[in-house]
């Protein structure tokens, strides 16, 4: 058995080595980093040995011992052989600083619906009308302490805040820029520069501010609909982070973006102005270099192919985000080109959405309708189980339209002028004791006429 087991062991390594590109078991040891010499391993367990002997010499006093330092996961990896290769990405974080998020596969938006020829076809078309709609990109220079937001002299439909948090001068090293706390960003009068029908788009961090975000979006006159996760990368620079909270346990690799809804808005309704299910609520993309605050650029996508809504005022802005179709507002940029008469201009002729193609329309995601709704014959029309169908509002059972009407399960029913007479039991004593001056002819899911 053991014999066996081992043959196994080797025609799995002679096959992962031929996959890999190498000549022997040996090179796959080494591309694997398992590659720990017998002379070591022998060398380990003579220091041990040793120290074990000077503990049991001593009688109780303690004998100075060599620290045994591990260089790899060899010594920890389960199953019978140790240079199994085994996908334990957590294991290979310790080893090598990599992520686990590093290995999953399509998460750019260059090749992220290869797979997907109609998604692809819609994510296109989606960009190619955003940018005929855009408006000419605006930038704002002032300090968002004391500048009043009433001065744009406009409502926006989207607003993207991205606040210098206090927590990115311990987590990212952020040291040149004015760093602010929860209560100054709670004090923003986002709800005047707000539209009726609008969405807000927070970055709160990765620690505290998931709580002191909803606090923000409830005062601001929002509610709180989805939550937006990066998750960061380092395949350019493994390593583990250096700078770590006060008893911090994990390393974190991630940051959540709040998003909070104003109004009513429904997708199954208000398909003038949100798309719906066109992107997914994830964000994975490298991490920016030491020092840096920028966020993922598709974040922007996110927005502008969820809301149809023209008006997008991000806050914070910098340099490297200016975008057309954008209003932004920081104390970051370097110059000033917004005109409060000329941004509203844009929007006078009443165009505040970017509208959509029938071809948009054909296809993005729909919400499915609701249950109940739709009925027919045969099964799937409602989940009650055995038994006589319901009658369905929306398939006309109160109108006159039609002599008799067929539903699921089954159940048939008569209307004469326009009166419901009841279903096929009903319908059969019916015609028992009166009779019509039409003759009628009864079957099992089927009630027709002749004159």
């Amino acid at each position: 058995m053991l014999q066996t087991l081992r043959e196994r062991s080797q025609k799995r390594k002679k096959l992962l080595a031929q996959t890999l590109g190498v000549s022997s078991v040996d090179e796959l040891r080494q591309i694997l980093g398992t590659d720990v010499d017998d002379t070591q391993k022998k060398k380990l367990k003579s220091v041990t040995e040793k120290s074990e002997n000077g503990v049991k010499d001593s009688k109780g006093e303690t004998a100075p011992t060599d620290e045994i330092v591990y260089k790899d996961s060899s010594t920890f990896l389960k199953g019978t052989q140790s240079s199994n290769p085994h996908n334990d990405y957590c294991q290979h974080f310790i080893d090598t600083g990599q992520r686990p998020q590093n290995f999953i596969r399509d998460v750019g938006l260059a090749d992220r619906f290869e797979e997907y020829p109609k998604l692809r076809e819609l994510i296109k078309l989606k960009d190619d009308l955003i940018a005929e709609t855009a408006t000419p990109p605006m930038y704002l220079k002032t300090d968002l302490l004391t500048y009043n937001l009433k001065e744009l002299n406009c409502k926006f439909d989207v607003i993207l805040i991205e606040p210098p948090l206090e927590e990115y001068q311990r987590t990212c090293g952020a040291t040149n820029v004015q760093l602010w706390n929860w209560d100054q960003i709670m004090e923003l009068d986002i709800g005047e520069v707000a539209a009726n029908r609008s969405f807000v788009f927070l970055w709160c961090g990765s620690s505290d501010g998931l709580d002191m975000g909803r606090f923000c979006l409830r005062k601001w006159g929002f509610r709180r609909c989805e939550d937006i996760c990066w998750i960061r990368t380092n395949i350019n620079n493994p390593g583990h982070s250096k700078n770590l909270d006060s008893k911090a346990v994990l390393q974190r690799t991630k940051e959540h973006c709040l998003m909070g809804i104003k109004g009513t808005v429904r997708r199954s309704t208000d398909g003038d102005f949100i798309h719906a299910n066109v992107d997914i609520d994830l964000i994975i993309s490298e991490e920016p270099e030491y020092g840096s605050i920028e966020k993922p650029v598709e974040i922007f996508h996110i927005i502008e192919h969820f809301c149809l809504g023209r008006r997008r005022l991000h806050l914070f802005g910098r340099d490297s985000t200016i975008r057309p179709g954008w209003l932004t507002v920081g104390p970051e940029l370097t110059n000033t080109n917004f005109n409060a008469d000329l941004y509203t201009s844009y929007f006078a002729n009443g165009q505040i959405t970017t509208g959509c193609t029938e071809r948009i329309e054909a296809l993005r995601p729909k919400s499915p309708p609701p249950k109940g709704k739709v009925a027919g014959r045969g099964r799937g029309g409602f989940s009650r189980g055995r038994g006589r169908g319901r009658p369905s509002r929306s398939n006309g059972w109160c109108g006159t339209g039609s002599l008799v009407d067929t539903y699921a399960r089954g159940g048939v029913f008569l209307l004469q002028d326009g009166q419901l007479l009841g279903p096929l039991s009903s319908v059969k004593r019916f015609l028992k004791g009166i009779t019509l001056s039409k003759k009628y002819r009864v079957k099992r899911r089927e009630l027709s006429y002749k004159e």
